[in-house]
C-alpha cells in the first residue's frame, strides 16, 4: 500500500472499503459468466464448475484478507473473515432461492454431486475443532491439520469429478429439476480459450487487490471505532468479499443454472475452509488454532448447523413453501440474522 490507509478520517476509509466492495461485486457478475463458458469448454459441469472457477476465484478476496492479517498478527479478524464469510455465503443461498421463482432452490438443483459437496464441507468444518482441541503439534511452524485440509479438498475434488461421471443414485427428475447443460459438438461460445482463461485470471486479480484493500480498511475500521476484530471480520469484510458469491449465485439463477449457483455457494465455502490452512501457514507466532476463542468456536458450530439444514433440504427437496422458497431458508435466514445478536455482543 501506498499510503496507511488508517491515517485517513472514518468517512475516508468507509469510502475506499465501499469502492473495493463494489469494485469485487462487479467483478462477481463477470465471473459468473465465464465460469458457465469454462464448463462447457472443460466437460466438468455447473456444479464441479462453480467449485473450481467461481468458487476459487470469488473467494480470493477473502482469501487475500485472511492471509495477509494473519501475517501480520490479527488472528482475530482473520479467523472471523474466514468463518464468517462461510456464513454469510450460506445464507446467500437463501436470497437466491428468492429471487428463483420457479420453485424451491434446492429441489431444482438436487444432485449427487451437490449433496457430496455439502458433505464435504462439513468433513473440512470438523477439523478445526479438532486442531483446537488436540495436540498443538507444528510441521515447520504449520499445524499438521493445514495440511490435512488441503489434501481432504483434493480428495473431495477428484470424488466430485468421479460421482459426476459415473454416479451412483440419481434425484427423482421433475418438471423443474434442473441439469448440467449437455455437451454439445458444437461450442456456442466464440470466445478463445486464451481471452476466457485471460479475462477470468484479470478478473481474479481484481478482487484479490481490493480483498487487500479491504483488509486494511477493516484494521482501520477497528482502530478508529473500537469495535472488536472478529466483529468486523465476520460481519463487516466476511460480507463484503463474499459479495462475488452473492452476485455470481443470482446471475447463475437469472439465467437458469441453479446447478451453478448451488456449487458457487458450496465450492466457496470449502475453498473458504482453506483460507483458516493459509493464515496458518502465514502466522508467525504458533498455531492460528491455538487462537480460536469461544466466538469463533459458535461461528464454526453456526455454518456446520446451516449445511445441515441445507443437506436435509436438497434431500427433502420441497417444491414451494413459505413466499415460494423452502423451510431451509427460511431457518438459515433466521439463523444468520440471530448469530449477529451473540456476535455482535
Amino acid at each position: 500500500m501506498p499510503f496507511d490507509i488508517a491515517e485517513l478520517p472514518l468517512p475516508g476509509i468507509i469510502t475506499i472499503f465501499a469502492i473495493c466492495t463494489i469494485t469485487i461485486g462487479f467483478a462477481g457478475v463477470r465471473l459468473a459468466s465465464v465460469a458457465v463458458k469454462l464448463a462447457e469448454r472443460t466437460g466438468m459441469g455447473q456444479i464441479i464448475a462453480g467449485a473450481l472457477f467461481v468458487g476459487m476465484s470469488t473467494s480470493l478476496p477473502g482469501s487475500v484478507l485472511s492471509v495477509t492479517t494473519a501475517w501480520q498478527g490479527y488472528t482475530d479478524l482473520a479467523i472471523g473473515n474466514a468463518l464468517g464469510g462461510i456464513a454469510a455465503q450460506t445464507t446467500f443461498l437463501a436470497a437466491a432461492d428468492i429471487v428463483y421463482r420457479k420453485s424451491n432452490l434446492e429441489h431444482a438443483a438436487a444432485s449427487a454431486t451437490g449433496l457430496a459437496q455439502a458433505t464435504l464441507l462439513v468433513s473440512m468444518l470438523a477439523v478445526p475443532i479438532l486442531a483446537y482441541a488436540g495436540p498443538e503439534w507444528m510441521i515447520f511452524h504449520i499445524h499438521p491439520a493445514s495440511i490435512l485440509l488441503f489434501v481432504i479438498y483434493g480428495f473431495g475434488l477428484s470424488l466430485l469429478a468421479e460421482i459426476r461421471s459415473e454416479p451412483m443414485w440419481h434425484p427423482k427428475k421433475t418438471d423443474v429439476t434442473d441439469e448440467d447443460a449437455k455437451e454439445d459438438d458444437e461450442d456456442i461460445y466464440p470466445e478463445s480459450n486464451l481471452r476466457l482463461w485471460s479475462e477470468f485470471l484479470i478478473l481474479a486479480g481484481m478482487t484479490a487487490v481490493a480483498g487487500h484493500t479491504i483488509g486494511q480498511s477493516g484494521l482501520a475500521v477497528v482502530e478508529k471505532t473500537g469495535m472488536s476484530e472478529t466483529a468486523v471480520g465476520t460481519f463487516l469484510t466476511a460480507v463484503a468479499t463474499s459479495l462475488p458469491e452473492l452476485v455470481s449465485a443470482i446471475a447463475a439463477v437469472r439465467i437458469g443454472a441453479v446447478n451453478l449457483a448451488l456449487g458457487n455457494i458450496i465450492g466457496g465455502n470449502a475453498f473458504d475452509v482453506l483460507f483458516l490452512a493459509a493464515s496458518d501457514i502465514a502466522y508467525r507466532d504458533g498455531s492460528i488454532y491455538a487462537a480460536f476463542t469461544d466466538q469463533h468456536l459458535f461461528t464454526i458450530g453456526l455454518v456446520i448447523l446451516m449445511t445441515g439444514v441445507l443437506l436435509l433440504g436438497m434431500l427433502n427437496r420441497e417444491k414451494r413453501g413459505i413466499g415460494n422458497i423452502g423451510w431451509e431458508s427460511v431457518a438459515m435466514l433466521g439463523l444468520y440474522l440471530s448469530s449477529i445478536f451473540y456476535l455482535s455482543a
